[in-house]
């Protein structure tokens, strides 16, 4: 249900929707401040949501709990369903129903399988060896097996199960999956970190877009080359993803209070989808140690590394890192990667050592609260209107 497109203006460029948003602060007749409501659009009707509030999916992060808390709040709870088998995907959306009678979103990546390369899995388990011997966690593994991409046994799931949001990370699956998800009632949802990849998700038949920018923590969307065309932050992306499509357009990055949320309001999305805000929440599946690394973050602690999974992905510095800086060349394609360095991370957890855990998170890691979800959700609704009126005054 795509909002009808504005007319174009006389130098043919089509106005600023951030106009219309700017508008939604007015007075009346007797001088008295008042907003119109921030919280509803077509967006949030179509999904059954009293907040544009997105609970972003985090597939090593976000649980059912948590989820379903974000949407009984008011919000859009996510499940970060790409490392899933297919039963557990079942169970993970009949946990939803049994928690909330409200909308939820199933996440799952969309890559092309990796091809066999021995020569790059030879490579990246000799750099990995010395760090296996240091846990006593014998050879590298062989022969990885990573958990394929979006495939015909998840899709069957979603048929049954029938999710009321479906997002898709790193491009979308074929037009039949895609036909097939909508025949059953599902909002597909598409990120995209360019305004070129916004209006592939459109053409697609997406029903709304997340404008990923820079800042945002976890993998890059990025899925129409060349990469670097995808680092653009938030307040450049959003706007200009605004003007060029005419679905919905959902903010992502940077973005950990009230005032993130109202600045992305005002620059046209009609929602935000944030991430590093959540995952100090109780109810997130976050490790003590990336919790305590989230709260002693630094504002420049974070960057970029495809150390850990083979893509791009923004996390919390740390000795892994740092120690695998100029060799990511050399590594197998996703996400072969993440089977090789996935016992690593699970022998840093349990010594409860930083040093090779993926602590994703985005460049607002710095204004993280840690409160349960539901009293973040209201936080965040309170910190927003508190913006907007102080905008207004």
């Amino acid at each position: 249900m795509a909002p009808a497109r504005p007319a174009h203006g006389m130098t043919g460029r089509r106005p600023l929707q951030t106009a219309v948003a700017a508008a939604r602060l007015r007075r009346d007749d007797d001088g008295e401040t008042f907003l119109a409501s921030w919280k509803t659009n077509a967006l949030t009707e179509r999904l059954g949501i009293r907040l544009p509030i997105v609970q972003a999916p985090m597939a090593s992060a976000a649980t059912a709990k948590l989820a379903a808390a974000v949407t009984n709040a008011g919000g859009l709870g996510s499940l970060g369903c790409a490392m899933m088998s297919a039963d557990e995907v079942r169970e993970q959306c009949r946990a939803m129903r049994a928690a909330t009678n409200g909308t939820y979103n199933v996440n799952f990546f969309v890559h092309e399988e990796p091809r066999a390369d021995a020569k790059a899995v030879a490579a990246m388990r000799a750099m990995l060896q010395p760090y296996y011997d240091e846990f006593a966690l014998g050879d590298v593994p062989a022969d990885p097996r990573p958990i394929p991409t979006f495939d015909p046994p998840r899709l069957e799931v979603l048929i049954n199960e029938k999710p009321p949001v479906v997002s898709f990370h790193f491009g979308l699956p074929d037009k039949k999956a895609l036909k097939a998800l909508k025949d059953q009632g599902a909002l597909i949802i598409g990120s995209a970190t360019t305004v070129a990849e916004a209006k592939v998700l459109e053409a697609a038949g997406v029903d709304a877009i997340i404008a990923q920018g820079f800042e945002a923590g976890g993998h890059r969307g990025t899925f129409a080359p060349p990469y670097e065309a995808g680092e653009i932050g938030t307040l450049a992306l959003v706007p200009q993803v605004v003007d060029a499509v005419d679905v919905p357009v959902i903010a992502a990055g940077g973005i950990a209070d009230g005032r993130g949320i109202a600045a992305a309001l005002l620059l046209g999305a009609s929602a935000v989808q944030m991430g590093t805000a959540f995952l100090t929440c109780p109810e997130s599946a976050a490790h003590p140690v990336w919790r305590k690394a989230l709260m002693d973050a630094r504002a420049d602690g974070t960057r970029l590394t495809a150390a850990f999974s083979g893509r791009p992905a923004r996390g919390l510095e740390n000795r892994y890192m740092r120690e695998m800086t100029g060799k990511q060349a050399l590594f197998p394609a996703f996400p072969i990667p993440n089977v090789l360095t996935g016992p690593l991370r699970k022998a840093s957890a349990e010594r409860n050592s930083p040093d090779f855990l993926s602590m994703w998170a985005g460049q607002s890691a710095t204004l993280s609260k840690s409160l349960p979800a539901k009293e973040l959700v209201e936080v965040l609704a309170s910190e927003t209107e508190d913006a907007l009126a102080r905008l207004s005054r």
